[in-house]
């Protein structure tokens, strides 16, 4: 049970304050320097210990042909990536299928996308519905620990925030999935899957390789997040920064990570008994068999600057590159002493574009997706170009882990897929 909450608080740390169960806020100064107990009940292992890579541990088992390939990125990175070339009903040869990239959230990996039952599941709906289902894996997480001169024991090889994976990562997937297939692609993000599409898009990036992107629980403005335990992050990942300064992985296998939870769920007025509502909002429909399967794989580790980057928009509202909080290293970098915006602006109006969120969500809080719809209104929604659900009692973790996610969701995703 340790395992399990301590899992779900980690995925917390994304942004910023903190509050208790009386509405005040509390300071965390007490909680992230205070000593916790040598042995600390909170150790988590991260992952799993079969050597399976994702194609044997979630794809094959059920039926479904399956492929692991691998990607190199400019800066270096070795990224893996899973594709499952067809349905269970359609057959051994491929054909031309559309390609459709799956882009999983922070602290998750292409595993997001195999969670629920094949009839469930977004992968499986997605080859069972004809498509040629390509799943990608960022930086830093267990299948994508690859580098060409750098380990993962190197402090270099995690200097990096989500800047980079819009830079490197989702270029280098793009271009290899469509290279291989030769044909443009289809693009569905979850949470930080969004934003790293939304921000590349701004850029004029990879459009004459994509035919849509579609954005579950969508993510460019954090300023209104909601989220009960998320808005430690503002304390731990910017007040608090020297408290990780030993590290540049962000890692809840790290005992210093577990003694802060530790301390934290021990705050006066703080209830850890439900820590998946606690980070997430209310999720409505969620298994306890497909959680079980949740917790058995993740959450995985990423970059302590990455954290920082989401603590710096939660705090700020904006929806900016990585601020060094130094005008010679802002100007070292970007060539002025404080970091570009991202504007959605710029993102051509008659991209296609599906937007879906959640009216319980309190991390993609719908107030936050509701500054972004208005930023984009006015795009070209003539023939599905652009299109929005929301669903009312949805929070994060239901979009891809919901027992109903195909009626509630999927089915309109695919109903936006075929009309581009």
């Amino acid at each position: 049970m340790a395992k399990a909450l301590i899992s779900l608080v980690i995925l917390s740390s994304l942004l910023c304050k903190f509050t208790v169960g009386t509405g005040r806020t509390t300071d965390l100064s007490a909680a992230i320097n205070a000593t916790a107990p040598a042995a600390a009940p909170f150790a988590l292992s991260l992952g799993d210990d079969e050597d399976g890579g994702i194609c044997d541990l979630l794809v094959t088992n059920q039926g479904y042909i399956c492929e692991e390939h691998t990607v190199t990125t400019s800066d270096g990175y070795i990224l893996s990536l899973q594709r499952i070339p067809v349905g269970i009903s359609g057959g051994i040869t491929p054909g031309k299928r559309t390609p459709v990239l799956l882009q999983h959230g922070v602290l998750m990996d292409g595993m997001t996308w195999l969670l629920l039952p094949p009839s469930q599941a977004l992968a499986f709906v997605l080859a069972d519905n004809g498509y040629d289902v390509w799943i990608a894996n960022s930086r830093g997480t267990k299948y994508s620990r690859g580098h060409v001169s750098l380990t993962t024991d190197d402090k270099d090889y995690w200097n990096w925030s989500w800047d980079e994976l819009v830079n490197y990562d989702l270029p280098a997937t793009v271009d290899y999935v469509h290279n291989q297939t030769g044909e443009k692609l289809h693009y569905i993000g979850h949470s930080q899957g969004t934003l790293i599409a939304l921000a590349s898009l701004s850029k004029g990036l990879l459009m004459d390789k994509l035919r849509s992107a579609t954005l579950l629980c969508p993510i460019a403005y954090l300023g209104q997040m909601n989220s009960f335990l998320a808005r430690v992050g503002v304390d731990l990942f910017i007040a608090k920064v020297n408290f990780f300064s030993s590290s540049a992985i962000f890692n809840g296998n790290r005992i210093d990570v577990a003694n802060l939870l530790h301390n934290i769920c021990n705050v006066p007025g703080v209830d850890c008994g439900d820590l998946m509502t606690a980070i997430t909002g209310q999720n409505c429909c969620l298994q306890s068999s497909t959680v079980d399967l949740f917790l058995k794989y993740e959450p995985q580790p990423t970059s302590t600057k990455n954290m920082i980057h989401f603590a710096q928009m939660a705090r700020r509202g904006t929806l900016a590159m990585y601020d060094y909080d130094d005008e010679y290293e802002n100007m070292n970098h970007y060539g002025q002493p404080s970091p570009p915006e991202y504007s959605m602006t710029t993102i051509p109006d008659d991209f296609p574009l599906f937007f879906s969120y959640g009216g319980t969500d309190t991390l993609s809080d719908k107030s936050d997706v509701r500054i972004l719809l208005d930023v984009l209104k006015g795009r070209d929604d003539s023939n599905g170009k652009f299109m929005t659900q929301y669903v009312n009692n949805y929070a994060h973790a239901d979009y891809v882990m919901a027992d109903a996610a195909k009626e509630e969701v999927y089915d309109l995703v695919l109903t936006f897929l075929k009309l581009h």
